[in-house]
């Protein structure tokens, strides 16, 4: 008979916090049949009616994603649940539709509810709400409570706004549709997804809520990007894609690139957290400078978003962002006190570079097939690929030292943040000051 072993909500804050808060999976049974069934059937219905639209490459990532996302769904059931829930309201907001995109403006839950940009801006205020409850939750665990369902509320809004999204396109025209992860809008809802479901699984697996408001404020950073983006570039209106982009290639390449990205960040975040439960008796600020340098560094990476002068906007954001790191610094102690162990946030940092890296070569890789097939040549030095490089060897030297060297500790948690300077550049510094063949995706 198979055993299971399950975590009832009394114990969630029992668990011990270096130990694995893991619900055991078990066996396969009946439901991860049938979701693979329900997959396979939606898949099959997308190659008969649709096939055409498709070429051999897209029909095989189709059929491969059925395994894989039977696989992710055993692997962590509430990502099941997710997918579920999300493949039901997206097909309810394609049945509104009725094959006419102006009735996103007509139809009242389409309006308001679950048109993609709808769907967007809902997931952008789950997660500022979130933030500041998981903030909250330092002091009341039922804040801390709250900040995971709306977290939970903000992936599955973002999620199906870009799967409605995808649909907006083909109702738009034909050469219109696309996979949404092909601008820096599309990308960055990409981004606050991921990032927040690794956080989700880790906060399930380790049973500490404590590391929420820490890595919401690198999401709620993006989300105050998407939003300037949105409405200063009307960055939210879907656009044929450049020809460049017209590949089979975007739907494997950009994804993995943004899991490496949004588990990057995410380190960054908990070595930031490790630094402040490893100072939380400190009582020299002189020892805190560095850490406080970083912040404010980071707080003032956006203000580059300028496009004449200074931005009103990110020098309000940079301000808030530094009062912010001040605040942290100055109540350490308290939040020392709730933060897991030193070991637990060691493991957490390790394990989301680890994947990030993982998935940072296989994009990095499959970039350099894409530029093969588009232009020609694997590698050309351009802008983009140099400090792909600059984040691949940088995260491939910390990982290095600490499967070889023991890399702990200070040195570690340091170094994924200033990791997090180096890949923002990368992913949005060099598209406003470096030309080269990325050049389609500068501000």
């Amino acid at each position: 008979m198979t055993e299971s072993v399950s975590v009832s909500v009394n114990d969630w804050d029992d668990l011990s916090e270096s130990g694995d808060a893991r619900v055991m999976r078990g066996r396969l049974n009946w439901t991860d049949v049938l979701f693979f069934l329900l997959l396979s059937c939606g898949a099959a219905y997308a190659l008969m009616n649709f096939s055409a639209s498709m070429d051999y490459y897209e029909q095989t990532i189709l059929c491969l994603a059925v395994p894989v996302l039977t696989w992710m769904g055993w692997l962590w059931r509430p990502l099941r649940n997710l997918m579920l829930i999300c493949a039901a309201s997206a097909g309810f907001a394609i049945w509104l539709y009725q094959g006419d995109i102006a009735r996103a403006e007509q139809v009242f839950f389409l309006k308001y509810l679950f048109s993609s940009q709808s769907s967007i801006l809902w997931m952008c205020a789950l997660f500022v709400l979130a933030t500041v409850c998981y903030w909250i939750g330092m002091v009341s665990s039922t804040a801390a409570w709250l900040g995971t369902a709306l977290t939970w509320g903000a992936v599955f809004a973002g999620t199906q706004g870009l799967l409605v999204r995808w649909r907006e396109g083909h109702l738009m025209g034909s050469d219109i549709g696309h996979i949404p992860v092909s601008n820096l809008y599309e990308v960055f809802v990409l981004f606050s997804l991921i990032t927040a479901l690794f956080y989700l699984y880790y906060e399930r697996r380790y049973a500490t809520r404590a590391l929420g408001g820490f890595v919401m404020l690198v999401i709620t950073s993006s989300v105050i990007f998407l939003l300037w983006y949105s409405f200063t570039r009307d960055a939210f209106q879907i656009q044929p894609l450049v020809p460049a982009l017209k590949s089979w290639w975007m739907k494997i390449h950009v994804p993995a690139n943004f899991i490496g990205y949004g588990t990057f960040s995410l380190a960054a975040m908990v070595g930031f957290a490790y630094l402040i439960k490893q100072h939380g008796q400190t009582k020299s600020w002189l020892k805190l400078a560095p850490l406080f340098v970083l912040g404010v560094l980071l707080a003032g990476e956006p203000m580059v978003f300028r496009t004449q002068g200074l931005s009103a906007t990110w020098m309000l954001y940079f301000g808030i962002g530094a009062l912010i790191v001040g605040a942290i610094l100055l109540f350490r102690r308290p939040i020392a006190a709730r933060l897991p162990s030193l070991e637990v946030l060691d493991d957490i940092m390790y394990r989301a570079i680890a994947i990030g890296f993982a998935f940072f070569t296989v994009a990095t890789i499959l970039g350099a097939l894409w530029a093969a097939d588009a232009w020609g040549a694997y590698w050309q030095w351009d802008p983009k690929e140099t400090w792909a490089l600059i984040v691949w060897l940088n995260y491939a030297a910390w990982l290095h030292l600490r499967l070889m060297k023991g890399l702990r500790g200070t040195m570690a948690a340091y170094w994924a943040l200033v990791g997090l300077l180096v890949t923002g550049f990368a992913f949005l510094g060099v598209n406003m000051f470096l030309s080269g063949l990325h050049s389609y995706g500068t501000l």
